[in-house]
């Protein structure tokens, strides 16, 4: 079945112009997270009831994941970062599970935006500068540089591969997951449109795929902010 996956391109040059829908798609995901965060920390209680204990769950659980990859005295600088990382992939890893809304040709207007290899490349690369960041920040210029040659100087050229391979993976992991779900998703939302005897058919195949979809969302989210913490580890701590 044809079930081209498509995009909406600004200008008629898809390498110069603006992906529409990636930007639709971002816009949402930052709304909704603003939103969630806003009117769940809007009441702060000593005793907290509700939303307010969602909350500071994840944080909990964030705090838990810095914790198991560097020692709090530096991972207490990242929480915010690792809430934000976490909060951000989940919810763009879950836009495209409820529906996709296409129009004629199957261009995709409604979508994950990190099944978009732009999106999470930037992602991990904002993340790899942000360890060079921070390492400079709490070692100094000159510790951290003494790192690239520790334990021996020959090894510096393979700590910049490092950098570079860690950016590609830390990226392409999280796209290559969420595209074949989106693919698939996509694939099953045609054959389920062809006819009312498809759409019987596709139609438990689509729920079971939404809840698979469901979890490797949320497990791509996880991945990619302990990871980010490993990274982060590797750059602030002592003994690295």
């Amino acid at each position: 079945m044809d079930a081209e996956y498509k995009v909406i391109y600004l200008f008629d040059n898809p390498h110069l112009g603006v992906n529409l829908s990636n930007i639709l798609m971002i816009t949402v995901t930052m709304s909704i997270v603003f939103f969630v965060c806003f009117f769940m920390s809007r009441t702060i209680k000593m005793y907290p009831t509700g939303a307010q204990n969602v909350l500071e769950w994840l944080v909990q659980f964030v705090k838990n994941i810095i914790s198991s990859t560097m020692d709090w005295k530096q991972g207490k600088h990242f929480v915010m970062l690792g809430l934000t990382i976490i909060l951000y992939v989940f919810v763009a890893n879950m836009a495209g599970i409820p529906f996709e809304i296409a129009s004629k040709g199957h261009v995709v207007w409604w979508k994950s935006p990190t099944s978009d290899p732009v999106l999470t490349i930037s992602l991990a690369l904002f993340v790899i500068v942000l360890t060079h960041i921070y390492g400079i920040k709490l070692k100094g210029i000159k510790e951290y540089g003494k790192d690239y040659f520790r334990p021996v100087p020959f090894l510096f050229p393979f700590k910049i591969i490092e950098d570079f391979s860690n950016t590609l993976t830390l990226g392409m992991r999280l796209f290559g997951n969420v595209y074949a779900k989106e693919v698939l998703m996509v694939m099953l939302v045609g054959l389920g449109r062809s006819s009312i005897t498809w759409g019987i058919f596709a139609f438990m195949p689509m729920i079971l795929w939404q809840a698979f979809g469901t979890f490797i969302g949320a497990l791509q989210a996880y991945i990619f902010c302990i990871l980010t913490m490993v990274y982060m580890s590797h750059k602030v701590n002592e003994e690295h």
